[in-house]
């Protein structure tokens, strides 16, 4: 009994010793795996004019992804830029996301009308002052309240530059011309698309700049003539072909004129997707889309990247994946 009464303390004094040893060890692994994840950044490059070329469509084309909203997932609210930061962190993506504007215009990620789904407010965006928007938290889609507020347009802009793509979705009583603006004057003409639902607008935005890229929706030769008809050039459209898939003869059309084609995978054909396994993005690939748009950007990618090529003429946009 005394022995064991005078061995506890020296053992104790041992294992105080040997963990005084390995703590700088330990300390130093961790420093290294830090800043060996703050050494590989990722994301999607594009110089300066090179936005035409990178939308291009070519036989080697890299397929990608469209994150809808941002690509929420739980702890990461839609429109938020800690959301973009997450899904870019891990796949190429296009970023959709959407503009809503304040009572004294300011321009923000929003995509619903009224505040009381995504953030800890109530009443409609438009009601309010950006002051007032800055003091909210966003809500996750399944209701956590997380420490994301509501971003402007402009730090959207800002940190996309050689990070991501973004398609900006222009919500009603929202001038087009403020988002041009916002664009060029953050020098973002190259990376960030305009999205439009109608030839129309299709038009005016590229009136306004005709040097950005631009969203239409396209779901049918005709509807392709009609924005042709409008002035938009084959090589300013990223084609929406719509929310279900499309006769391969349209992609076929549409790449023959070095059209980028858009598939709207949120909703049903996500569902499919889950309920037959995540290899049913990789057909819709196959079939002809260059672009899934998705509620599950993580899975999808995950799922079309073995058909990627490596020796594609578009890998230099793409850097740390």
């Amino acid at each position: 009994m005394y022995i064991r009464n005078i061995m506890r303390p020296i053992r104790n004094l041992f294992t105080v010793f040997i963990a005084l040893i390995l703590l700088p060890a330990c300390s130093s692994e961790k420093a290294k795996s830090t800043a060996d994840t703050t050494a590989t950044p990722k994301g999607i490059r594009i110089e300066p004019g090179s936005g035409p070329e990178f939308f291009k469509w070519s036989e080697d084309r890299v397929p990608m992804v469209s994150a809808h909203r941002g690509g929420p997932y739980s702890g990461y609210p839609e429109n938020a830029i800690a959301t973009f930061q997450h899904v870019s962190d891990q796949v190429p993506t296009v970023i959709e996301c959407d503009i809503a504007m304040t009572k004294d215009s300011v321009l923000v990620m929003m995509h619903d009308n009224a505040l009381d789904r995504t953030t800890t407010g109530g009443g409609n965006v438009i009601e309010h002052t950006f002051e007032e928007l800055k003091t909210l938290k966003l809500v996750d889609n399944e209701g956590q309240v997380t420490d994301f507020t509501i971003p402007t347009l402009d730090q959207v802009l800002k940190w996309a530059k050689d990070k991501a793509v973004l398609t900006l979705d222009v919500k009603r009583g929202v001038p087009f011309e403020m988002v041009v603006k916002a664009v060029q004057e953050n020098k973002a003409e190259d990376f960030a698309a305009i999205i439009t639902y109608n030839a129309r607008d299709a038009a005016e935005v590229n009136q306004l700049d005709n040097s950005l890229m631009i969203s239409v929706s396209v779901g049918s030769e005709e509807a392709y003539e009609a924005h042709k008809s409008m002035g938009v050039p084959d090589d300013r459209m990223i084609a929406f072909v719509g929310v279900s898939e499309p006769e391969i003869s349209l992609y076929e059309f549409l790449h023959e004129k070095g059209i980028y084609c858009i598939l709207g995978v949120l909703g049903n054909l996500d569902r499919k997707a889950l309920a037959q396994g995540d290899s049913t993005y990789l057909g819709y690939i196959q079939r002809g889309a260059d672009i899934l748009a998705t509620d599950r950007p993580l899975e999808a990618f995950e799922a079309i990247q073995s058909i990627m090529k490596t020796t594609s003429t578009k890998r230099q946009y793409f850097y740390g994946y």
